[in-house]
Order: structure tokens, then C-alpha cells, then sequence
């Protein structure tokens, strides 16, 4: 029996979202364009491909966020991680996407997403509740999207996860996602083909509202592990160019 999909409206906001059915049948992702991953600041990245725009974690420009542009960008579907406002402000997307906040199985234009919940916090949830991992296959390339985790992952979760192709990971730390060390622990449980840093202290930052630490942090706990650095926002990745050892891809953000 399929299971009915909790799935809003983002210009709408969060308390109008509505229940439907999607689709019928999961049909296989157009392959031949690759995948383009755009960063557009923090945790928010536009992944197109397969036909399909898909944006993750939109947020207020605010504390660690406060000089990045707002990422209003076109978009059939929006994933969020929680509703918290530096990777959840979905007021004002173009567009009226889609969205999806929960966690759960869903399907989306032949694409299917599996939401997995993990702690926001090192509280068990209790200080910032509960973040959801993003997992998704899109032209060909298997993504995972960490949001805000700050949880070590389970044995449970990991099965959910898989081996990524490409997996986004929280590195600058705060009480609500994985320091440098907590990160390194996730690379080596997922064992992923390529990773993309995620929220980290840029220029962006309010320097007096901003608890999260640098980039080189992690880089330097990775030690040994191929850095990629490019002066570019956005990666092309496909099937045929991953590769098969693991290495960093950072991403610049064009101020």
C-alpha cells in the first residue's frame, strides 16, 4: 500500500501544508546531464538534474548567515532539515515549490526521498529537536544531505543512509552540529565518494551571533584525505567522474 506523503506548499509556510499521494511509480532518473550542485550559502545548496531542481535549506539571513544573499532561487521542490531559521525560512521562494520537512519516504517526479530523522543537539533532542537527513538519488548520483546533525549516526540510521556518492556534512561545530572531529566520525561511518562541507564561519557570519568555527578545522582533522578546492559555487558531478577513494570538494561562495 503506498503510504500518503506529508507535503506542503512553501509560499504557503509550514502550517498550510497538505496531505497527497505522489505519483504512481518510481521511474529512473535521467542520467546523461549529470548532476550540477550549487552552494548557496551555510546548508542551503541547489541540486539540478534529472529534469528536477531541488533546493535544500533556505534560511534568514541572520547570526552565521547574516551577509549570505537569501537564496531565492527557482526550485520544484524544497527539502528542509527543521524549521529552525538558518535552514528552514521557506517564506518568499519563487515559484510555490513543493516542500517536504518530515521524515519519511516520499516521491517526488519519479524520484524517491527517504527523510531520517537524527538529534539537532547533543541533548537527545532536547535542546534544539530534531534534525532530518535528507537521502535521495538524482541523475544517477545517490546524494545525502546531513542538515544540521550533531548525533553520532546509529547502526539504524546508517542503513537508511547507505554509502552516499555524495554526502553534505555539517563541519563548524555550535550546539547544534557536528564539530571537526564529529564530522571526521560521520566520513568514516558513511565512507562517501565525494564530500561537501556544510555549515562553517565565512565571511557571512555576524562575528558577534556566530558560534560556528572555520573551514581548516575540519580540513586539517582530514589529514590525508584528497582536498579539491574550487573558486566556483557550483560542482558537475556524474556517474563516470566520482571517485572511487574518498576526497573534499569545497565550494566558494561568491560574496
Amino acid at each position: 500500500m503506498k503510504r500518503r506523503q506529508l507535503m506542503g506548499y512553501a509560499g504557503a509556510g509550514l502550517a498550510t501544508a497538505v496531505f497527497t499521494t505522489l505519483g504512481s511509480q518510481f521511474q529512473a532518473d535521467a542520467q546523461s546531464s549529470g548532476l550540477s550542485v550549487q552552494w548557496l550559502g551555510h546548508t542551503c545548496f541547489l541540486f539540478t538534474g534529472g529534469g528536477v531542481k531541488i533546493l535544500t535549506n533556505p534560511f534568514r539571513t541572520v547570526g552565521c548567515t547574516a551577509k549570505y544573499r537569501l537564496p531565492k532561487v527557482k526550485a520544484d521542490l524544497v527539502l528542509i532539515s527543521s524549521q529552525l531559521l538558518d535552514e528552514g525560512a521557506v517564506d518568499g521562494l519563487p515559484g510555490n515549490p513543493k516542500l517536504i520537512y518530515e521524515p519519511g519516504v516520499y516521491e517526488f517526479r519519479g524520484i524517491k526521498f527517504q527523510g531520517i530523522a537524527i538529534d539537532h543537539d547533543r541533548k537527545g533532542g532536547k535542546q534544539f529537536g530534531q534534525n532530518t537527513a535528507w537521502s535521495w538519488k538524482q541523475a544517477g548520483i545517490n546524494i545525502l544531505h546531513l542538515g544540521g546533525a550533531a548525533a553520532p549516526i546509529s547502526l539504524e540510521q546508517k542503513i537508511l543512509m547507505g554509502r552516499p556518492d555524495v554526502a553534505l556534512i555539517p563541519v563548524g561545530g555550535s550546539a547544534k552540529a557536528y564539530n571537526a572531529e564529529e564530522a571526521k566520525q560521520a566520513v568514516q561511518v558513511l565512507n562517501p565518494k565525494l564530500v561537501i562541507p556544510t555549515h562553517y564561519r565565512t565571511q557571512a557570519a555576524d562575528p558577534d551571533k556566530c558560534d560556528i568555527s572555520p573551514l581548516d578545522e575540519f580540513i586539517t582533522v582530514m589529514q590525508g584525505m584528497t582536498v579539491r578546492r574550487s573558486d566556483s559555487d557550483s560542482v558537475s558531478i556524474s556517474t563516470g567522474t566520482l571517485p572511487e577513494n574518498g576526497i573534499i570538494q569545497t565550494l566558494s561562495y561568491k560574496f
